[in-house]
């Protein structure tokens, strides 16, 4: 368990069990704690002191260390001092020290009989007291044969032992004895390539691996009289998760939490080991008080002092290179035992001798068969021990072993092509995965196998990882692949292909490496392959906000020193342009180079794409829109026409245009879910989806995991995130997350990120950095001359001026959001124009502003986005553009995507109308949870208030209540109660 905390995670049955134990007078005087090592039970021995303490009782504490078995009667000598300090004064004064001396004196001589009475004497005058002893499976065998000797039932009630050892395989009586033991197999080859014939079963499994416990001595003690035993078993899924979120002060997301499990199959020792090498190398992320793992991230080697690897190291050989070889060759199953005696040189017996042991240890565990009349193999007890053995291999030793596996597989493979008996290694334990073992044996054999056929399985698994198994040895096998590929032909092809997929995974940097690489020396590559080697290269770039080389990549001067066609060149540099929003810069060399790019409908449909967009930004939508239909669709190459209408869903979500977005990929065929990350994320986002959204938001922004950004907005992503969060009372964090994704100001314009961050801004009461983050954003959109995306600026801008009482500017700003609306034609414009007019008109005209609301309500149901009608709604309601009723509707939209904030504000509404508030109980947990959640969010009482749009006294009060509904004292409980999720 993590030491900082105090709780026990998955042990309170446990703990409950020895407690009512050890406090019942009658209860057992001798207890065990069993369990495997790094289970936790040092911590859970504590746990129980600090209880029994925290009660009053008496607790001794005696621990062992492994140096301990070669002291004879060291535990017994301890024993004997820590209870004597339990004598009364009248005891001590008598004994003046005897017992103690004596001890020392019965270890001198080695007098078992003496220290016997010795301690059963301490133990019947000792006042009542809970003796702990600690891993006693190190203590020397004299002490534990002194206390198998003690009657404890007959010693006082008062007194009572726990004892605590490691135990690593199930006890005797409870396996199927000899019958468990492996099969010999008829043939053994030895190591000199003959064959000897195994005769007799008998003296087969005399030598095979057997599973005696090592804790004998300990294990006898449970069978004295009145003994009790308490195991420990691992942890399960849900409290590994506990216990990762309490190791990083953040929750983990799933697939972090599952990765975690399956390296440490729920050991906590092996869970704290695991977390402390990814943090240590900064592997793990924290987004919004999420933490995330990149799925490529390798597991890390365990130091030489963990626990785990001196465990191994200790046993000597042949255990330590029969398990060398098994974190290799496990997955074979029995046949692995030929396969070690025949690279290690061991004889049948010794890898059988080796075996025994590390199963003995606890290293490795038998996997019986069905029926378990026999053991099918064996498997590493914990995998992150296995991945730590073979990555200490030396780089040769483990490209034999793995060759060895893979002529095995492969010879098995060949022998079933031609209809012959399989071999013994034909198929993989069910505990393995076979396709990616292969795949990882074979790029760790490297040029010990054949290259060619190495070469196609390699790059068949890559492609299955590739194509939406997340695998995360995907780039391992395609960099594996191309270094076996000798011949240009083959190489180069599949250098793209590895380059593609770095894109996907999120590492843009070697990306970026193997594109330039490819650029400068593009070998067979044809023109097509090319133009998306250009491209990914700059989005790649893009993406890792390096502003500086994407410049450079926008100036033909880096393109021409380049060997490849136009085509690639002239793509390259207009995306660059595109990313930088030199807009107009991008169409004046998109047109004087058309001859170059527009020869065929493959190579037009990027740089059109271009030209669309960069219109679409300047305020000219109709090549844009034209381009959506894709009328060429049909004569492009599948993943073109996947990249391509990628983009154009990013860009449509951008501009909040669902129904465009989702008849685009109705019309291609394609559906939201094989999109990439960041288009689910915006669907999510504009469906209501916001758990969903939120969880895949913040493992892009942690992991930077990011794969295609919108050309027309880069900081989409951030933008949309703090809006999530801001609906949901997460201020701070809302403005944490725009802060920390701000790019610099000579930068490409920020439109959705600036309008977020105006949005917090006015919601905290401060609105004036609320207008000068929009003016700033609206200056920076006129410096590239870009009218797309402003809108949103505008809009807020009215409102705010507006708010701050500046009518007139109000409406210089609301003329300016009209103009932009007639000019782009978008429903999203024309909403957000006629929202804000509402505000502006208002007792002027009423007429005309009923006119414009019931015109937005109607436009909103339309456009089918819940929190924008929810919003155009309570506005009509306001107005008096609609019925009150209106409310109840918004209400139910906003919480489908649990906005609580913007909920909380409807309620006011409702009430304020004179409506009934629907579910009185759900309300009043909702308000205190947002309370509770601002509070966390560490705001004033003052600022709350702004927010809430109460009174400090009205704060102050719901504050009051929920100190007396929850039982808390202090806003430093409520925000550990909102972070642990208690409240």
């Amino acid at each position: 368990m993590h030491p900082t905390h105090e709780c026990l995670l998955g042990r309170e049955r446990e703990s409950d069990h020895i407690h009512g134990c050890l406090s019942d007078p009658d209860g057992p005087r001798l207890m065990l704690v069993w369990g495997e090592r790094g289970v936790g039970r040092s911590t859970f021995l504590r746990a129980v002191g600090d209880r029994l303490g925290a009660q009053g009782t008496a607790v001794l504490e005696v621990g062992c260390v492994r140096a301990d078995a070669e002291r004879p009667l060291l535990l017994a000598l301890r024993l004997v001092m820590a209870l004597e300090k339990r004598w009364s004064a009248a005891q001590r004064q008598q004994s003046a020290g005897q017992p103690v001396a004596q001890a020392l004196s019965a270890v001198d001589r080695r007098d078992r009989t003496a220290m016997q009475a010795l301690l059963r004497a301490t133990l019947s005058h000792s006042a009542p007291a809970v003796v702990l002893v600690d891993d006693a499976q190190y203590a020397d065998p004299e002490s534990l044969t002194v206390l198998g000797a003690i009657d404890f039932p007959r010693l006082t009630p008062g007194i009572r032992l726990v004892v605590s050892a490691a135990r690593h395989v199930e006890r005797s009586e409870g396996r199927a004895g000899g019958d468990a033991l492996p099969q010999e197999p008829e043939v053994m080859r030895d190591v000199d390539g003959g064959s000897t014939a195994r005769a007799h079963r008998a003296e087969w499994k005399e030598r095979a691996p057997a599973c005696d416990d090592p804790g004998g001595a300990v294990e006898r003690l449970a069978g004295a009289e009145g003994a009790r035993t308490v195991d420990l078993p691992r942890l399960a899924p849900e409290d590994v998760t506990a216990l990762v979120e309490r190791w990083l002060q953040a929750a983990p997301d799933a697939a972090l939490a599952r990765r975690v499990h399956e390296c440490t199959r729920g050991n906590p020792g092996a869970v704290d080991a695991l977390l402390t090498g990814w943090t240590r190398r900064g592997e793990i992320r924290v987004a919004d008080g999420r933490a995330f793992l990149n799925s490529e991230t390798p597991i890390p080697v365990l130091p030489d002092d963990n626990r785990f690897v001196t465990a191994l190291d200790v046993l000597g050989e042949p255990c330590r290179a029969v398990a060398t070889a098994l974190s290799v060759l496990w997955p074979l199953g029995r046949s692995a035992l030929e396969l070690i005696a025949a690279s290690a040189g061991f004889s049948a017996d010794a890898v059988v001798d080796g075996v025994r042991g590390l199963v003995a240890a606890g290293i490795i565990d038998e996997l019986p068969s069905p029926d378990g009349s026999a053991v099918r193999g064996w498997t590493f007890r914990l995998p992150l021990t296995a991945h730590t053995v073979r990555e200490r291999l030396r780089p040769m030793e483990r490209s034999r072993l793995s060759a060895l596996a893979v002529e095995a597989l492969w010879a098995d493979a060949d022998a079933a092509r031609a209809g012959q008996p399989p071999g013994p290694a034909a198929c993989l334990l069910d505990e393995a995965d076979a396709r990616t073992y292969l795949a990882d044996r074979i790029a760790d054999a490297g040029t010990l196998v054949d290259r060619d056929r190495g070469v196609a399985e390699l790059m068949a698994t890559a492609e299955w990882g590739l194509h939406g198994t997340q695998d995360g040895g995907m780039l391992r096998w395609f960099r594996a692949a191309a270094a076996l590929i000798e011949q240009p032909t083959a190489r180069d092809p599949a250098l793209q292909r590895y380059a593609t997929a770095t894109y996907l995974a999120g590492d843009h940097q070697t990306g970026r490496m193997i594109g330039e690489a490819l650029l400068r020396n593009p070998g067979t590559l044809n023109s097509m392959d090319l133009q998306g080697v250009a491209c990914l290269l700059v989005t790649a770039t893009a993406i890792e906000t390096d502003w500086r080389t994407v410049s450079r990549l926008a100036t033909a001067r880096w393109w021409e020193e380049l060997p490849v066609p136009a085509l690639a060149k002239v793509s390259g540099q207009a995306l660059a342009l595109c990313h930088l929003s030199r807009w107009q810069e991008a169409l004046e060399l998109l047109s004087h180079t058309e001859p170059a790019w527009d020869t065929d409908p493959q190579a037009r449909a990027v740089p059109r794409c271009f030209r669309g967009l960069a219109e679409l930004a300047l305020g000219r939508p109709e090549a844009y829109r034209r381009q959506l239909a894709m009328p060429e669709a049909s004569k492009l190459r599948p993943d073109q026409v996947y990249s391509l209408a990628g983009g154009l869903f990013d860009d449509l979500a951008v501009g909040y245009d669902l129904s465009s977005a989702e008849a685009l990929l109705k019309s291609l065929g394609l559906t939201v879910e094989v999109l990439l990350p960041l288009s689910r994320f915006l669907w999510y986002h504009l469906t209501g989806r916001w758990d969903e959204a939120l969880d895949l938001g913040r493992r892009m922004l942690a992991n930077n995991e990011i794969v295609t950004i919108p050309v027309s907005d880069s900081s989409v992503l951030p933008a949309r995130t703090a809006a999530i969060l801001l609906a949901r009372g997460r201020t701070t964090s809302a403005l944490n997350v725009v802060e920390g994704m701000r790019g610099p100001e000579d930068g490409p314009p920020q439109c959705s990120m600036d309008a977020a961050e105006a949005e917090v801004l006015r919601t905290l009461g401060d609105l004036e950095g609320s207008e000068k983050t929009l003016r700033r954003g609206l200056d920076r959109a006129q410096v590239h001359a870009q009218i797309y995306g402003t809108e949103e600026l505008w809009a807020l801008l009215t409102e705010v001026t507006a708010e701050a009482g500046r009518t007139a500017e109000a409406v210089a700003c609301l003329e300016r959001l009209e103009r932009i609306a007639d000019r782009m034609g978008s429903d999203r414009t024309r909403l957000r124009y006629l929202l804000a007019s509402a505000r502006i008109v208002g007792q002027d005209a009423p007429e005309t502003v009923r006119g414009n609301l019931r015109e937005a309500v109607d436009l909103a149901r339309s456009r089918g986005l819940p929190w924008e009608t929810a919003a155009t709604l309570v506005a009509a309601a306001e107005a008096g553009a609609g019925p009150t009723t209106l409310l109840h509707e918004a209400y139910e939209l906003l919480g489908v995507s649990d906005a609580v904030l913007w909920r909380f504000h409807t309620r006011t509404a409702m009430r304020q109308a004179g409506l009934t508030v629907p579910g009185r109980k759900q309300a009043t947990a909702e308000n205190e949870r947002l309370l509770a959640t601002l509070i966390a969010e560490g705001l004033t009482n003052r600022r709350i208030a702004t927010v809430l749009r109460l009174s400090e006294d009205a704060v102050a009060q719901r504050l009051s209540r929920l100190f007396a509904r929850t039982g808390l004292r202090s806003r430093t409980e409520v925000v550990t109660a909102v972070h642990t999720g208690s409240l």
